[in-house]
């Protein structure tokens, strides 16, 4: 009892003991991150993306301008998807035919080539991107540590060696 008196004193009191706890809670956050806080942000942004998804269906009954743009913006992966598939077909079908459309793809010049890879990264890139980013809480809470890697057998015998 006698020593806390004296931590007490050396510290300063209460008020200086809690500005010493949370200083250090503050620089324990530097190195570790605190689950509970990193939670929280989570959760908010979770929150207002669905705020904002539910923004952009606030009407009722969109008009005809807007169904034709969420229709269209549906179609590039079932196009590729099924494109792809349809020139497999085309191959089995017409083979010379098939052939000279893909001798005809050696004249595209290379800049167009990267400009279209460049276009569908990009699109399917923001999509994955977008996932990613927007987790729900739950999905985020289960989230579970990675286990601890199998000991290098090697390296424990070198550092046992001592002279390394």
């Amino acid at each position: 009892m006698r020593q806390m008196g004296l931590i007490s004193r050396v510290i300063g009191g209460p008020a200086a003991t809690t500005a010493l706890a949370r200083a250090a809670r503050d620089v324990a956050e530097v190195f570790t991150p605190n689950a509970t806080r990193s939670m929280q942000v989570g959760h908010d942004a979770y929150l207002a993306a669905l705020d904002e998804h539910g923004d952009e269906f606030q009407y009722l009954r969109p008009g005809f301008f807007d169904r034709l743009v969420n229709g269209l913006n549906r179609l590039p992966r079932p196009m590729l998807a099924l494109g792809t598939l349809g020139l497999f077909v085309y191959a089995m079908v017409d083979p010379a035919s098939f052939a000279e459309r893909m001798i005809g793809l050696n004249y595209v010049p290379e800049p167009l080539w990267w400009l279209l890879a460049a276009i569908v990264g990009f699109y399917f890139g923001a999509r994955e991107a977008h996932y990613l980013r927007v987790k729900p809480p739950a999905a985020a809470a289960g989230q579970r540590r990675p286990a601890k890697p199998a000991e290098n057998a090697a390296l424990s015998e070198w550092r046992g060696r001592g002279d390394g």
